[in-house]
């Protein structure tokens, strides 16, 4: 019978067609390649293989005299840039066996080359390997060039994500605009709902045929037939590209396994992405420590504490940073497990829990302390593995853990998590009370510079509660997201009530522009939205237009779900008796998936009909007729496009265990999110133009 965990071995078993090819090699990988990796075994299981060395994707790496063999790996297109990079890397060796290994199937690169039709064997790639051939300088030597769904990376048991498609987000209403101005008058969509692939620029276009490519090689590893739904444009998009892989017909007629897989655009609910309500130690986590580095999900864990190495400025450059993915102990996978799907208080409780059991385990002379998990608790008990090396190894999985719970804990920015947690409640009951130019009136007295004499009007918050142009950035998002939940203006006709939106969005800029140009550093948030990677490059004009453009964008979050019938909401108003509260996209999805009358929403969307979709639709005007239903089979998977929070995850654990206990679940999503991710998505100025090597 076919169970989440056969979907999540899958990466695991992708990776098998490299690690046959890499004995005695030399393996070139780019970072997207390397994060899917690093998910499944990292560089120790291409050693282990054979692997003479593993080298960065460049133009400024080479062979050693004694490396004849080179593996690339590549999440790209074999065109433009990842073609350069391999002839500089090829023309600078002595290698005499070549292997290319790519993550996009050869159906996608004819269709990169304007080729519809299928074509017998692999044409793309034998030219390829000629000019491997040429390259290495001898049309004798021999070139392999092979295609593996590399995409994957099993970040939990009960999560999948697609490293290689991180920047892919659903259109917002500035795409529309954009995709309109390159249509005639009479051809141009009305809304997102009607934009389909043919429609989509080239680079974008390949990228949602590459991911369902991906997924179809999924689906035919574990003898799958889907039924796939779709809530939102993008996701319905992606799920019409799947209905109708020319690969996926055949498959569907005999595979024995059923699974049904709802996509789900991230657009739909930006508020629960963006908001501090999450309550889970994995998302503090990934907010507050520095990505490892050419990494979208890992962080960095410092390890100076499991050491002698006294701390200096300069020690953090000493040791190799520590990090999450920890593939190879059992207990530590738990650990993440728990963190990544429980409560804040129970994922510290589990930390120490299980450091404790693995010094008992040890002999180490532990204090037992019972009461509040504290940093300083945890690293006491970290710095008594470090005078033995067999028990720093052994537990090694577990300490990284530990140590980037205890560098959370005490972390400079997390009292600011709590601060924008307590402005977001104030903000959520005001809603049902205010019209929304009110509600943007109630931001106007954070949007000054950090550290300034009037920080604080009472005195008494601290400079790391204080919230910057990051947490400023973040409540914006968040109260746009609801402005349609906003009561209408009671005094104000609909025009007077637009002027003073007006007004009081050109004070933000103005105010939020005062405030970036004031930071004595820039966040990566700041440098992507600025363009600039230092103050001194930022000019007050350039701070005013990257505003500008924000707030271009943030008007159009409030009609994401605009085209919904059912499923319109985020936002339940205060009914005197309770509070007004946020109310999570994904529960109210859920709640119709599991309904024991297995009702129809007409917000999922059922994409894998075709033709006998229309058909029972037609016979449904005169006769009772049954649809596929995302619970009629054992395998539920959700596919977020755009991102999934740590505490989404939580919530779809303790959905199943309420509703529908037994049922198999697996979440895919494009990455792992950080609030701050949101914004970094939500203005990117290469949305519609993806790098995928076209």
């Amino acid at each position: 019978m076919l169970t989440a965990e056969d979907f999540a071995r899958f990466p695991l078993r992708a990776w098998d067609k490299v690690l046959a090819k890499v004995k005695k090699a030399a393996v070139f990988m780019d970072d997207r390649c390397a994060e899917s990796l690093h998910w499944c075994g990292g560089a120790a299981a291409l050693l282990e293989a054979g692997a003479r060395n593993v080298k960065r994707f460049s133009s400024f790496e080479a062979g050693g005299a004694d490396e004849p063999k080179a593996v690339f790996v590549v999440s790209t297109l074999l065109k433009g840039r990842t073609v350069d990079v391999i002839k500089d890397v090829v023309s600078l060796s002595r290698f005499r066996y070549c292997v290319v290994v790519t993550t996009a199937a050869h159906s996608v690169h004819l269709l990169a080359n304007s080729v519809a039709a299928e074509m017998e064997g692999s044409p793309v790639f034998e030219q390829f390997e000629e000019k491997l051939c040429e390259w290495m300088g001898n049309m004798n030597y021999t070139a392999e060039v092979l295609h593996a769904p590399l995409v994957f990376a099993p970040v939990s048991p009960q999560l999948l994500l697609t490293p290689p498609f991180a920047h892919l987000f659903p259109l917002l209403s500035a795409d529309l605009e954009a995709l309109n101005a390159r249509r005639p008058e009479k051809k141009r969509f009305a809304g997102l709902a009607d934009v389909d692939v043919h429609s989509l620029p080239a680079g974008l276009r390949m990228e949602v045929k590459a991911l369902t490519s991906a997924l179809n090689a999924m689906f035919e590893a574990t003898g799958t037939r889907e039924e796939s739904f779709a809530v939102g444009p993008m996701s319905r998009i992606i799920a019409g590209e799947l209905a109708s892989h020319p690969q996926a017909k055949n498959r569907r007629k005999t595979a024995p396994n059923k699974a049904s897989i709802i996509f789900v655009d991230r657009t739909m609910d930006l508020t629960g992405a963006v908001g501090h309500h999450g309550d889970n130690l994995a998302e503090k986590i990934l907010t507050v420590l520095q990505p490892l580095p050419g990494h979208v999900t890992d962080v960095q864990v410092d390890m100076l504490e499991l050491t002698s190495v006294q701390r200096t400025p300069h020690s953090q450059h000493t040791l190799a940073p520590g990090c999450l993915a920890q593939n190879q102990s059992p207990a530590a996978q738990s650990l993440w497990e728990a963190m990544l799907t429980s409560k804040h208080k129970e994922g510290v409780m589990e930390v120490r829990r299980q450091l404790v059991e693995a010094a008992s385990k040890e002999k180490l002379p532990i204090k037992m302390s019972m009461g509040r998990v504290t940093p300083e608790q945890l690293c006491s008990y970290m710095q008594l593995f470090r005078n033995s090396w067999g028990a720093l190894e052994s537990h090694c999985g577990v300490l990284q853990l530990g140590l980037a719970t205890a560098q959370t804990l005490r972390h400079p920015s997390l009292p600011r998590w709590d601060s924008c947690l307590a402005f977001e409640r104030l903000l959520l009951q005001a809603l049902g009370d205010s019209d929304f130019p009110a509600m943007l009136r109630q931001l106007l007295p954070l949007m000054r510079p950090r550290g300034g004499d009037d920080s604080s009007s009472s005195g008494s918050r601290s400079r790391e509660d204080e919230c910057g142009p990051d947490e400023l950035i973040l409540l914006l998002v968040y109260l746009y997201s609801l402005a349609d939940e906003a009561q209408p203006a009671a005094h104000n006709t609909e025009q007077e009530e637009l002027e003073e939106l007006e007004r009081l969005e050109r004070e933000l800029i103005g105010a939020l522009t005062l405030v970036i140009t004031r930071e004595t550093e820039l966040s990566p948030l700041l440098q992507k939205l600025t363009g600039c990677a230092n103050p001194k490059e930022l000019t007050t004009e350039r701070a005013h237009s990257a505003m500008e453009d924000m707030f271009e964008t943030l008007r159009g979050l409030s009609h994401t779900r605009d085209h919904l019938k059912q499923l319109r909401s985020v936002y339940t108003a205060s009914d005197g008796v309770h509070q007004a509260t946020y109310r999570p996209f994904l529960r109210q999805i859920l709640e119709e998936v599991f309904h024991p009358d297995r009702l129809e929403c007409p917000d999922i969307e059922h994409t894998s009909g075709g033709l006998t979709d229309l058909l029972k639709t037609g016979f449904s005007m005169f006769m009772k007729v049954s649809r596929p239903h995302p619970s009629d089979n054992p395998v539920l998977l959700l596919f977020l496009v755009g991102g999934v929070t740590p505490s989404e995850l939580r919530l779809i654990k303790e959905m199943v265990t309420t509703h529908k206990p037994g049922t198999q679940v697996l979440v895919l999503s494009t990455r792992l999110l950080r609030p701050t991710d949101i914004p970094e998505l939500l203005f990117a100025t290469q949305r519609l133009a993806p790098d995928i090597g076209v």
